[in-house]
């Protein structure tokens, strides 16, 4: 087999392998599945409301709308391939049966960008509210534990000015242990603080309605066109996660099914919670005063502070955060799994345990290495990664559908994308407007070199240990599969 060839080598699209051991266990069903996206996307408002509403101003009502257009025809051709390939592994998985191997492998070391390097400046916003509250009961951490933060002087580390967030630490390795003692009560977790954080965002919704001041609404677009393209870049940080549904698809007690319609559900009931936060916040807020890295408390604050509100505030932050974060290191994880499954990371990986059914091994060393990350990284720190990753990650699977309705039209679907071809092209154009539009140079530069570090791993393993690149898989499938 040629090179070329080899790099683009497909998996069937209707691949059901399962990884060594008994099988994950499929214990969630549609609302479960809806709470599995939700609990991703709804913490990431709390971040994406300041920012946004800085580079946009009142237009960052338009900016929420615009990525939730782009991830609407995204989420359409997530469902479409969620219901033909009904297993593990998201984008990476879609990649490897449509577009072949080395693309799977790049859309699989992006999606580290949105679900495990994401965690960490999440962990450090959950520590910092919490931290917040503590203070107004007059308890403080210690300097050393409260903000990560490491101090070199003359080219080593400074012990005795290095800060550890030791609450950041703290919720990671606990999450981990969740998800290591099993899906079903890490589903259950989460789905009782997602119905605790969309009440949360209702009741501050119907709050401040009646702080709104309409000057606040004027200008609408103080920076045109492009602030409201910035913006919506950095509002699409707020709708990542609804794709984590599908790395959940090997647990599904239905996938083809429930999967389709619980994508498109937390996407669409993520979408109307963030224009209504967007909206209520932006009124109450004069736009170019807004706190970025607490936009919605500070609308709290300006409102009056009145303490159930702020209370209720408090919950939400706190309960979204949680939820992202436990959300996030589920997805991580789940492709790890598929990953090394595949054989682009150690067979080890993919290993399930019999007692808890889940893969404890990535479980233990992803948790482990985030929790490490929280600790010592600051919390603007691979931020702006995030967005870029899944951002190419959203492309290729538009890219994919598209490949699939030329390549295999007669495939069967149990769930069919409307107008199929132009859902995808929509789509994928979508993302490279927000990706060239809205996101920085140096945003860029990071991600290339993010990108030329996966690529030698792939060539140092991924590539030599390639199940489809063994003899046995060549011989079967005569090169190409």
């Amino acid at each position: 087999m040629t090179l070329l060839r080899r790099l683009f080598v497909t998996q069937p699209h209707d691949s059901t392998r399962s990884g060594e051991g008994p099988p994950l266990r499929r214990a969630l069903g549609v609302p479960s599945l809806i709470c599995v996206g939700l609990g991703t996307m709804l913490g990431g408002i709390f971040a994406a409301i300041g920012v946004g509403t800085l580079k946009a101003g009142p237009g960052v009502i338009a900016s929420f709308l615009l990525s939730g257009l782009a991830c609407f025809f995204v989420s359409l051709c997530y469902a479409e391939l969620a219901s033909m390939v009904p297993i593990a592994g998201s984008a990476y998985t879609y990649a490897y049966a449509t577009l072949g191997e080395i693309v799977a492998w790049v859309i699989g070391w992006d999606l580290i960008l949105e679900y495990g390097v994401s965690v960490a400046p999440i962990a450090a916003s959950w520590s910092g509210t919490l931290q917040l509250k503590l203070a107004d009961a007059h308890i403080t951490l210690p300097q050393w534990a409260q903000v990560a933060h490491l101090s070199f002087s003359h080219g080593s580390l400074d012990m005795v000015h290095s800060q550890v967030d030791v609450l950041a630490i703290a919720i990671v390795v606990f999450l981990t242990a969740l998800l290591a003692i099993g899906i079903r009560e890490s589903a259950g977790a989460n789905t009782t603080l997602v119905i605790v954080q969309v009440v949360a965002i209702v009741i501050f919704i119907g709050g401040l309605v009646g702080a709104i001041h309409p000057q606040n609404f004027h200008p609408s677009f103080p920076h045109g066109m492009p602030g409201v393209v910035a913006g919506a870049a950095a509002a699409f940080f707020a709708y990542i996660g609804f794709d984590t549904v599908t790395v959940a698809s090997e647990e599904a007690r239905r996938p083809a099914r429930d999967v389709p319609i619980a994508v498109v559900g937390s996407l669409l009931l993520g979408a109307v919670l963030y224009i209504g936060i967007a909206w209520v916040t932006v009124g109450v807020v004069p736009w170019a005063h807004i706190d970025p890295n607490a936009g919605m408390t500070d609308a709290v604050r300006r409102a009056g502070n009145n303490p159930f509100v702020a209370w209720v505030t408090f919950i939400a932050v706190m309960a979204g955060t949680t939820t992202v974060m436990l959300t996030s290191l589920l997805g991580q994880i789940r492709i790890f799994y598929v990953m090394a499954r595949d054989r682009m990371l150690p067979p080890a990986v993919a290993r399930v345990n019999r007692l808890t059914a889940t893969p404890l091994v990535p479980t233990i060393v992803v948790g482990l290495i985030v929790a490490i990350l929280a600790g010592i990284v600051p919390i603007d720190i691979g931020i702006a990664l995030t967005n870029i990753g899944t951002l190419s990650a959203f492309t290729i699977v538009c890219a994919g559908v598209f490949v699939l309705r030329t390549t295999k039209p007669f495939v069967d679907r149990p769930f069919r994308a409307p107008l199929g071809k132009v859902t995808a092209v929509i789509g994928a154009a979508l993302c490279l407007y927000l990706m060239i539009g809205g996101l920085s140079g140096g945003t860029w530069l990071r991600f290339i070199i993010w990108f030329a570090v996966g690529m030698v791993f792939y060539v140092l393993y991924g590539y030599r240990h390639s199940l489809l690149n063994q003899p046995e898989s060549r011989a079967r499938t005569g090169g190409i599969v």
